[in-house]
């Protein structure tokens, strides 16, 4: 089978071709810098050397972002497996492990089971977003024998067990390091404006591609439906993703617009519908319109316009919070065209009133 590389440009498909089948890999890059097109990619090429290989995020909802991907590309033969992390981990312990105060699980009784079994041999495992997996599963990783290839940015940790290239790298031991450069998905604008919150050394380059100014809105009380209606009817093929802070929040707003304007068909999902049929748990990626998501699902996501429109939500928090600004920095670059976030209230959020006017504009 020949491999169609779908989507990357001279420098992305050099930094693959450059990858050796065999050992570890960790490859770092800013957003936009095609890490997870290179993950599904990477995931094809190993199975393609006869070797199943599993594709590993946390997010369920990069997940099936990642699956349609792999179906689009893929071997005929399903021997790309994607699954979330804990999903896969699961299966591979058996029963139903416990679990630590962390979401994650009782990691010594993983390694005691992986010294039992032993290494696996051809287990081959490619992780996307791989900061936003603890360190103690690298370590397991190293455990099982596996051939392992993380694609990574410690500037875009949203969840408390997460991992540095620095932890990920020991973890795993012999690790071969390289780093993509470039944004592909954000216009120079909304990477300017996200370059306000980058807690990471050395800013990204800027990209060349042009595009409207982010833009704050002030927004009377329970009038966030009626900007929403307004930008999926000014461009109606376009997706648009509304990332919120809550779940409350996610279906108040999915009940306002399916009031006002039900031939939006607005799409939501959440962490909390358990059921893999629910349509709040499996989302058509691929269409046009709004998909109502919350903060914790965001990572990996990308979109034409995003619309951040709770920011009053994190009025009360330090703004030189670093958790703060990394969760700033990973929504903003989730948009490829436009960006609006919105309050509701007398005074800007302060994280947003730092931000100067050529860079965010008012109203």
């Amino acid at each position: 089978m020949t491999l169609t590389y779908l989507d990357l440009i001279p420098e992305q498909r050099s930094c693959l071709d450059g990858l050796p089948f065999d050992g570890n890999h960790l490859i770092s890059g800013p957003p936009g810098s095609g890490k997870s097109l290179l993950a599904v990619q990477r995931a094809i090429m190993l199975a393609l050397t006869g070797t199943p290989a599993v594709l590993l995020t946390r997010s369920n909802l990069l997940r099936q972002s990642l699956a349609a991907a792999v179906h689009a590309l893929g071997p005929a033969d399903r021997s790309v497996r994607v699954a979330t992390a804990h999903a896969w981990l699961t299966e591979w312990y058996g029963g139903q492990p416990s679990h630590g105060a962390d979401g994650w699980f009782d990691w010594p009784a993983f390694y005691e089971r992986a010294v039992e079994t032993g290494p696996m041999p051809g287990l081959t495992l490619v992780v996307d977003e791989g900061q936003d997996l603890p360190p103690e599963f690298y370590r397991l990783c190293r455990l099982l024998g596996a051939r392992t290839t993380v694609f990574a940015d410690e500037c875009q940790r949203l969840t408390e067990a997460n991992s540095t290239l620095g932890e990920i790298a020991e973890r795993l031991g012999r690790c071969a390091s390289r780093t993509l450069d470039g944004n592909h998905r954000n216009t120079r604008q909304i990477a300017s404006f996200a370059a306000h919150f980058h807690t990471g050394t050395g800013l990204p380059v800027l990209p060349e591609r042009e595009g409207p100014p982010p833009r704050l809105h002030r927004l009377p009380h329970g009038s966030t439906a009626d900007l929403l209606v307004q930008l999926a009817q000014r461009h109606p093929q376009r997706s648009i993703g509304v990332i919120v802070n809550s779940t409350d929040t996610q279906f108040s707003l999915l009940g306002s617009l399916q009031r006002r304007a039900p031939r939006l068909r607005p799409q939501v999902y959440t962490s909390r519908a358990r059921d893999a049929r629910s349509r709040y748990r499996t989302l058509e990626l691929d269409r046009p319109g709004i998909v109502l998501v919350h903060r914790a699902s965001a990572k990996g996501l990308g979109f034409d316009t995003v619309v951040i429109p709770d920011t009053h939500t994190d009025a009360a928090v330090d703004p030189t919070s670093a958790a703060l600004r990394m969760t700033y920095y990973v929504l903003a670059t989730r948009a490829r065209r436009e960006l609006h976030l919105a309050y509701e209230g007398e005074m800007e959020p302060p994280l947003c009133a730092q931000v100067g006017s050529g860079d965010l504009l008012r109203g």
